[in-house]
């Protein structure tokens, strides 16, 4: 008799292969390729089970929709970001760089649920007990109805819920947990499957929202599986840098709100603060005008955030002139370059410049183009720009400035701080507004040049 031929394949891509493999040679996943024979015997029908009342499907217009309503979380940044709240039986994953502040953020979620008469249960996976009532104490977040566990058997923290039957859980986190019924060390892609599916099923059961926090890679993806992003129901992206003390939340995904909401920290002494407006935080304090600066209005998800931009164009004899910049994309800033050179006349092929953003925010949207081309163009002509004027708008290769998304939205917020002048793709002769912001005093001609590009 012929001997059954061994098929194993990837659980994550789909990649077989005639012998077992620790790593998929396809996904580059450690721990996902299993066997795929099927066993002999095994029927390829599956039986209709029996229904019971509670799980005949109903039209859609009789479900009740009272259990699944947004219950706020305390923290109203937090709520943005979620789209309202907190939903009972969701199941969300909070993901970023360690030392960011996850958990003293979810401490701080855990403290006002349990301000607010919910049982709180938070499971820490990777302190003791005392650590974390160190930290609780340090940021103002004891309360009798916050309970702590230190355990990394699942089965021993749902023996946990059991007990305690709290309205939300925390834990800290989903990779340092392991359960019994799978094989492989905590964190492994089998481990953190079998770990989120059966909290997920828990949730689902009970109404029991579930907050669970995520470690990432060395490229800021979410370590294990992808089907861990794909079963849940919300994913958010706590980022931050460790030189500035502001925080962002992200939404990436939502089943009950938008995606697009951002949700502002402050990490101080004291844990984490929120920030409602965060327009103060980008923009300098000078009372008299500066060259090289330019206040430009970014698009943070669906707030708008005013950022001065800062530039510095000294000129040097090196054969290679310096661009070095520091929250602004630099291959963005080096094409600007050539098209203020090209367009505008300004020689800065023997000069280097320095670009940089105030606060330490990151600004990745073309929107903020025209605001770096004018902090240079001040720059090189040592002539300020007004403070009560904005500029946004994208830059072209033929030095056109077109129009950007929510333009109304980024005027609106831009004349509540004070801007009474802004350059756009939709201002009035836009050619006479860049050059009273560039006011200079050499010949006609060469004015006529500097500001030809903005047309």
């Amino acid at each position: 008799m012929a001997k059954p031929v061994s098929s194993f394949r990837c659980t994550e891509c789909g990649w077989t292969t005639a012998k077992w493999a620790g790593r998929c040679a396809e996904c580059q996943e450690w721990g996902t390729v299993i066997d795929a024979t099927e066993k002999p015997g095994l029927s390829r029908l599956v039986k209709a089970s029996a229904l019971t009342g509670a799980s005949v499907a109903r039209p859609i217009t009789h479900v009740d929709t009272t259990a699944v309503e947004h219950w706020p979380s305390g923290i109203d940044e937090f709520d943005r970001v979620l789209g309202g709240g907190i939903v009972p039986g969701a199941v969300i994953l909070l993901s970023g760089e360690p030392g960011v502040g996850k958990s003293t953020l979810l401490l701080e979620v855990a403290s006002k649920a349990a301000a607010a008469k919910s049982r709180v249960l938070y499971v820490s996976a990777e302190e003791s007990v005392s650590q974390v009532r160190l930290r609780a104490e340090r940021t103002g977040a004891l309360h009798p109805e916050l309970y702590l566990a230190a355990e990394t058997d699942l089965g021993t923290i749902l023996g946990q819920i059991d007990a305690v039957k709290p309205d939300l859980v925390i834990i800290d986190s989903v990779q340092t947990v392991s359960s019994a019924l799978s094989d492989g060390l905590a964190g492994q892609p089998s481990q953190v499957r079998e770990v989120a599916s059966t909290l997920i099923r828990l949730a689902k059961d009970r109404d029991l929202p579930i907050l669970l926090v995520g470690h990432v890679t060395k490229d800021g993806s979410i370590a294990g599986p992808r089907l861990l992003e794909h079963i849940v129901d919300v994913v958010c992206q706590f980022e931050g840098d460790r030189q500035t003390s502001l925080r962002f939340v992200r939404a990436l995904k939502n089943r009950f709100g938008p995606t697009d909401e951002v949700g502002c920290f402050e990490m101080t002494g004291d844990g984490i603060a929120e920030v409602p407006d965060p327009s103060g935080l980008f923009l300098s304090r000078g009372t008299a005008p500066v060259s090289g600066t330019c206040v430009t209005v970014s698009l943070e998800g669906r707030r708008a955030m005013p950022v001065e931009i800062q530039a510095l164009v000294v000129e040097t004899k090196a054969p290679n002139p310096r661009r070095v910049t520091n929250g602004v994309d630099s291959s963005r800033v080096a094409m600007l370059l050539a098209v203020l050179e090209k367009r505008a006349k300004l020689l800065l092929s023997s000069h280097e410049v320095y670009v940089s953003t105030v606060g330490g925010v990151r600004l990745i949207e073309p929107a903020a183009d025209l605001a770096i081309a004018l902090a240079i163009a001040s720059a090189v002509r040592d002539i300020p720009i007004a403070h009560n004027i904005v500029a946004f708008g994208e830059i072209s290769l033929a030095g056109e400035i077109r129009p950007v998304s929510a333009a109304k939205q980024r005027a609106t917020e831009a004349a509540r701080l004070g801007f009474t002048e802004r350059i756009d793709a939709s201002s009035e002769a836009i050619r006479v507004a860049i050059g009273r912001a560039l006011e200079t005093a050499v010949s006609p001609r060469e004015a006529e040049l500097n500001r030809s590009w903005g047309a």
